[in-house]
């Protein structure tokens, strides 16, 4: 059992740690399809507004929450105030129920990583090759398998020599090969039609035919994206933040983790958007989720010859980095949980989540064979195993969490509990005002409507 709690070594390291869990799955393939969808550029501008006021009143509020109990998210809230320990159930419950089909996902990527590798890149371009492996019995399985155990393994290692070390590897190699990616995604060119014709589809916004509704639904798919982007309502931040360092400027720190996050998050859509649309038009940015990483980008690699066996292995082994970062913060933060809530050793508690996450995420796999079935949910979406607990987890819980997360910090106990965490080095808060408004009234209500739209209500 560790009686002392363990704290990042630097800021450097906190920064690339709480980047890592932020650059995940989320930012490669569901940034550039929404950006897609919802009018290029209208998307980016008003996800770039929605970052710098929304996500980081809810960044900077769970990072300060943590640093300030020195708790893992089940235990931070109820120090905070005895009848908030709800709060913490429900932190805890969000990131268990999305690392077993994360980790499901996570060998998905680690199969067409593989693939790549392997020089059987040509054959997973192939139609029906995504459907026949998801739906496989043993495959999917083993993949996700190995890759959690491989997540395990890192959280086992602790703080400083797992998560730490290993984000400080990862993440400038991650960086450099987004860069590198979405540099040659603008060289291509098909048919007449270049990656640069693809940017411009990107970042200019398109409003052709739209009203207020639409515009409406850009704003919550933009805030819907910035609780995969920057990993709030997860328990995640509060976990890292308890590490983070007393002496260290907590606001200078989220500051770059917001630029570091946009700034990947952005880049994803150049790696992607610029070469689908030049081999594959505006029909295959049609692809959404998995559709577009493991069906269309595929099939473009394909197309490039040669260089597209290369540009797909560097792909697929740069988002099996981003995808294991991600993965890492979902796991510390139900281990630090248990740690806290009953005093487990670590070892303990990776070994009990790892155990309950490989039959969850078994079920998960066989929810494409085995348990195969289809039902409606409340937002007109159908959804299986998988969907529905991203749905519980990302739709639901998440929303209230955030909702009860501003009541607590903007009505009961006072914004100035945070304020004053953030500022206790004598750092200067530069957004006070503007944190001040959202907290208290803004963001509860942006995200009441959140909650609004996933019960099928607006």
């Amino acid at each position: 059992m560790e009686n002392k709690r363990t704290s990042f070594s630097s800021s450097l390291g906190f920064i690339l740690a709480a980047a890592g869990s932020a650059v995940g799955l989320g930012n490669i393939w569901r940034f550039p399809y929404l950006a897609a969808k919802d009018g290029g550029g209208l998307f980016l501008v008003i996800y770039v507004i929605l970052a710098l006021t929304f996500g980081f009143t809810l960044l900077i509020t769970e990072i300060s929450i943590g640093r300030k109990t020195k708790q893992g998210c089940l235990t931070a809230y109820k120090q905070l105030h005895k009848r908030a320990g709800w709060l913490g159930w429900f932190a805890m419950i969000v990131p268990f129920l999305i690392l077993p089909y994360y980790c499901v996902i996570g060998g998905w990527v680690l199969k067409y990583c593989t693939a790549f590798l392997t020089g059987a890149g040509v054959q997973a371009a192939q139609e029906g090759y995504f459907s026949s492996f998801i739906s496989g019995y043993s495959e999917p399985i083993i993949f996700g398998a190995i890759f959690l155990l491989g997540t395990a393994f890192v959280i086992y290692k602790g703080v400083n020599k797992g998560i730490e070390a290993i984000s400080k590897v990862l993440m400038p190699v991650l960086l450099l090969a987004v860069i590198g990616i979405a540099v040659f995604s603008l060289t291509i060119s098909n048919n007449g039609v270049s990656g640069l014709d693809g940017l411009r589809v990107y970042v200019i916004p398109d409003l052709t035919g739209k009203g207020v509704r639409d515009v409406f639904t850009t704003i919550m798919d933009a805030m819907g994206q910035l609780f995969y982007s920057i990993s709030v309502a997860m328990g995640i931040m509060i976990t890292y933040g308890s590490y983070f360092r007393d002496k260290d400027n907590l606001v200078k720190s989220v500051n770059r983790i917001e630029i570091f996050d946009t700034l990947v998050a952005f880049l994803a859509g150049v790696m992607i958007i610029p070469a689908v649309y030049a081999f594959s038009g505006q029909e295959g940015l049609a692809n959404s989720g998995p559709g577009l990483m493991f069906i269309a980008l595929p099939k473009v690699f394909a197309q490039m010859g040669a260089a597209g066996s290369v540009i797909g292995a560097a792909f697929f082994v740069m988002v099996l980095f981003a995808a294991l970062t991600s993965s890492m913060s979902l796991l510390e933060a139900v281990v630090s949980g248990f740690m806290d809530k009953y005093h487990w050793s670590r070892k303990k508690s990776v070994l009990a989540e790892t155990v309950i996450a490989l039959v969850i995420g078994t079920v998960v796999c066989l929810g494409y064979n085995l348990l195969k079935f289809d039902v409606l949910l409340p937002n007109g979406a159908h959804a299986q195993v998988l969907d529905l607990l991203d749905y519980a987890s990302n739709q639901i819980l998440m929303p209230v969490l955030s909702i009860g997360t501003c009541i607590l910090i903007g009505w009961i106990l006072k914004p100035r509990t945070v304020i004053d965490e953030a500022t206790k080095n004598g750092e200067k808060f530069g957004r006070k005002g503007l944190y001040l408004i959202m907290i208290r009234f803004i963001a509860p209500v942006m995200l009441f409507g959140l909650l609004l739209v996933s019960l099928g209500i607006l």
